[in-house]
């Protein structure tokens, strides 16, 4: 009689009747792999964790979640390549939404969405390309340090930091910055076609904008957060299921290489200390 009076207790319906489920997808930091180190956003890192999204048992759509200064042109480009393909493959509608900010290569993942939504004061846009440096010939004349830099091949050191700046070398280097530009601007065109309202100079100067002006300028859908969105479209009953890394996890309990504990060891102290200060870098650019 026990064990009858529990089996009635089962919620049946919601057995006969699941709620709907959406994956979740959080692609947050920097992208590419920051001061020589295995961290940032990288296609190597969220293959895994973009496929387990994608093949989740009746999963009525994916949503990403980004929240990213920008980083790695290629790596931008990898990554929201694979979205659009497991999309594609798995049949599975993507919404992707922008917390602090979506800028630069984290513009470049959050238009991986079928729709785009942001916060009112999330800081969208940056589409443009940048490359930086430091110069110290005259230093080194003041220190007596004698620069010596052996090449084959004539422009092979171009840009040495080291060496006076060649004007030829910079016009080379503002034709590759331009041509990536254009890639960036092509693929925007193409995501967002028939949507972009205002002059593309204005669009493509490398501004940012919040998010409510973004709205304005067809640069997302609307304004909104993942969970009031969701269950707009899949009714009050939609299962949000955060999609992260497994290994990642484990890895952090054991302590096993490759993990955020083991480069804390003192021989990779300089690549973290450089690291963080990239990061942070790109992250001020933004007030963040």
């Amino acid at each position: 009689m026990r064990l009858r009076s529990l089996l009635k207790k089962l919620p049946v319906d919601r057995w006969r009747n699941p709620p709907p489920v959406v994956a979740v997808v959080a692609l947050s930091g920097v992208i590419g792999r920051m001061g020589g180190l295995q961290r940032g956003l990288t296609l190597r890192r969220l293959a895994a964790t973009l496929k387990r999204a994608f093949d989740l048992d009746d999963a009525k759509a994916v949503a990403i979640v980004v929240d990213s200064p920008g980083g790695s042109p290629v790596q931008s480009a990898l990554i929201a390549g694979r979205i659009r393909a497991l999309a594609a493959e798995k049949k599975v509608p993507v919404y992707a939404f922008a917390e602090d900010v979506a800028a630069s290569g984290g513009y470049w993942l959050l238009i991986a969405g079928d729709e785009i939504y942001a916060n009112e004061s999330s800081i969208i846009g940056s589409i443009g390309v940048v490359a930086g440096g430091f110069g110290f010939p005259e230093a080194l004349q003041r220190l007596g340090i004698e620069r010596r830099l052996y090449t084959a091949g004539t422009h092979k050191a171009a840009l040495d930091p080291f060496s006076p700046e060649k004007p030829e070398e910079v016009v080379h280097l503002r034709a590759i910055l331009e041509d990536t530009h254009e890639t960036f601007r092509r693929h925007v065109r193409d995501r967002r076609s028939g949507k972009l309202k205002g002059d593309e100079e204005v669009l493509f100067s490398g501004r940012f904008w919040t998010g409510r002006m973004a709205l304005d300028l067809g640069l997302i859908d609307g304004i909104g957060d993942l969970r009031s969105v969701m269950r707009t479209r899949f009714g009050e009953k939609v299962r949000l299921r955060l999609v992260g890394d497994r290994q990642s996890w484990w890895r952090r309990r054991l302590g096993l290489p490759g993990t955020n504990a083991a480069r804390g060891a003192v021989d990779q102290l300089p690549e973290q200390v450089l690291a963080a200060l990239e990061e942070r870098l790109l992250w001020n650019r933004f007030g963040l």
